[in-house]
């Protein structure tokens, strides 16, 4: 790869650390300009699971295995990342469906083990009403998500990255091309430039003639004060998805992604704790400490924006929810991609063009 490539990269989510820490360990010259804390808007308010599950055509399937594998590459290359394989125990689904997926799944390899109430209750034995029938992964897992960010780029910094607090206000263009940035009406110029912004992503392509179709659904979730230990592994429930963080934190939502907040997201909040509580044995002293409201940025196919912007040399787009489970694979892609034009098949069907139409 190239090792003089100067490219700027908008975002210090997960998705931003990756790729400026994949890019920076090959040598090139990294800026990465953030308008707010190291982990972005999306990042700190992630459930952080890490997992190919779900109703995904293979394709996208076939993505998040390369990038659970990828997580196993990283942690090696970057000892003491915050990352915990758990497993996950899932009955969020009608027993039709959930064996259906299962049947699916486990078709095209992935681990999955079909569970009775006896073993749920061993995988997770302060559960109050272990499920009949559910599904059990043991080789899904965590990564903290904003303890990993700041792992990434306290590492990348290291290797020479630079970090630009401020407000990116326009992509600068010369020649028909993306050329740089612009922040406070200052230009910063680079070779190439990363838009890994999540939900700010659209205004910043905006500036350049760029359509991002993408959503921002906010999702609500729970953390408890740091408390003993309850949980094993993930668990999704019927309407209640929960773990048990690194620092004993139990945090839960209606959705892996979060649930709608409501219109009065503090009662909803209660409501969902209140719930969470009641489904765990030796909860007695688990108490609330705050809520989040995270807005996820989801195309509006649901699946992931990743690559050059047809018709404007000089811009990289990395826009996505799943980004905790996607990670370090788009890292590396797009590392390759921006410094050798090496497009990764398993990205072929995640360019922007496909939304042309």
């Amino acid at each position: 790869m190239s090792t003089a490539k100067e490219v700027i990269v908008i975002g210090a989510g997960i998705i931003g650390a990756s790729i400026a820490w994949h890019l920076s360990k090959v040598g090139a010259q990294v800026t990465v300009i953030a308008d707010s804390a190291v982990g972005g808007v999306a990042t700190p308010n992630s459930f952080a699971w890490i997992n190919a599950s779900w109703g995904n055509p293979e394709p996208y399937f076939r993505l998040r295995t390369r990038a659970m594998a990828e997580w196993k590459r990283l942690a090696n290359e970057l000892p003491g990342l915050p990352l915990a394989w758990c497993g996950g125990l899932c009955w969020d689904l009608p027993a039709d469906r959930l064996e259906a997926y299962a049947a699916e799944h486990a078709s095209w390899g992935y681990g999955i083990e079909r569970v009775g109430r006896d073993r749920a209750a061993q995988i997770e034995p302060n559960l109050v009403e272990p499920p009949d029938f559910a599904v059990y992964v043991a080789e899904e897992g965590v990564a903290e998500p904003v303890a990993t960010a700041k792992a990434l780029l306290t590492d990348a910094e290291q290797r020479g990255a630079r970090m630009t607090i401020g407000a990116v206000t326009a992509l600068v263009l010369s020649n028909g091309k993306v050329a740089g940035v612009e922040i406070s009406g200052r230009p910063i110029v680079a070779d190439e430039v990363v838009i890994a912004a999540g939900t700010g992503a659209p205004a910043i392509a905006a500036t350049a003639g760029i359509k991002l179709p993408i959503e921002t659904p906010p999702g609500l979730i729970v953390h408890s004060r740091p408390y003993k230990k309850l949980l094993n592994g993930l668990v999704h429930a019927e309407k209640l998805h929960m773990r048990q963080t690194a620092e004993g934190r139990i945090i839960s939502g209606s959705d892996f992604a979060g649930g709608d907040p409501g219109h009065d997201p503090e009662a909803t909040a209660r409501e969902l704790f209140a719930v969470m509580k009641a489904a765990l044995r030796g909860a007695n002293g688990l108490e609330l400490d705050f809520h989040t409201v995270g807005y996820r940025p989801t195309p509006i196919d649901g699946f992931p924006i990743i690559g050059r912007a047809e018709g404007m040399d000089g811009l990289y787009v990395a826009v996505m929810h799943s980004g905790i489970t996607l990670a370090p694979a788009v890292g590396l892609f797009a590392a390759r991609e921006i410094l050798d034009g090496e497009r990764d098949p398993l990205l072929a069907p995640y360019g922007l063009s496909r939304f042309a139409q």
